[in-house]
């Protein structure tokens, strides 16, 4: 939003679009993103994550006001964490990284969902929609998918505290596991500085983009009957 905005290259309502995007994502996807967590984690023994109230799609569970506003500006965000006890898992580091996964899966799975409304818009829709408020909703969905994807590949970047790092550390040995989390600050402050000076863009892009690819062949599948 931050870099449509200073481009200077924007109309209003792409602008309207994308803020009623994000708004969507914070108050439905994010809760989403971490009741996965929490669901997979009660599923694998962790049952304090319902005491803690987290097994819920509540926004007033999750929201997390500077992850929010990080999302209106730059496109990626958080939501509040979900405490995760390990010992209550069979396996401690295994089910750690099962539980990580599942959020970015929830993001996936939420941009498959508005790829499929895409595509079925463009294989069923009359001429006229596409005009007016049919454009919007398009610029809308559109954002809303990037954004979802964005979120999923953000997540799995393999650095403290992202999920990522949770799959990371099922092959790390536990001295470097522990080495990473009494650094996860200063690790999640590196990264932010990398994402601001561009370092991880060309990674990011990539995984973004063959995220995005993969998922829109999937979603077109169930209408190329009706494109032909």
């Amino acid at each position: 939003m931050l870099s449509l905005l200073l481009s200077g290259n924007f109309t209003l309502d792409e602008v309207i679009a994308r803020i009623l995007a994000v708004l969507l994502i914070v108050f439905l996807i994010l809760p989403f993103h971490e009741w996965a967590h929490a669901f997979t984690a009660s599923l694998l023994g962790d049952k304090s994550v319902k005491y803690r109230g987290r097994l819920s799609i509540n926004p007033l569970s999750h929201i997390d006001p500077i992850g929010a506003l990080c999302l209106l500006l730059f496109g990626f965000g958080w939501a509040k964490p979900v405490p995760i006890d390990p010992r209550n898992f069979k396996n401690p580091k295994l089910g750690m990284a099962v539980t990580a996964i599942m959020g970015p899966v929830a993001n996936l799975i939420a941009a498959l969902a508005g790829l499929l409304i895409y595509h079925g818009i463009w294989a069923f829709a009359p001429t006229f929609f596409f005009e007016g408020f049919g454009r919007f909703f398009l610029e809308f969905l559109s954002y809303y998918i990037s954004c979802n994807i964005g979120l999923a590949v953000f997540n799995l970047i393999p650095i403290p505290p992202l999920d990522g790092s949770k799959v990371l550390f099922l092959f790390l040995p536990d001295k470097a596991v522990n080495f990473c989390y009494r650094y996860q600050q200063i690790f999640f402050i590196v990264l932010f500085v990398g994402l601001y000076v561009g370092i991880l863009d060309g990674v990011l892009g990539f995984a973004t983009n063959g995220l995005f690819g993969a998922l829109d062949r999937l979603a077109s599948l169930p209408f190329s009957v009706f494109m032909r």
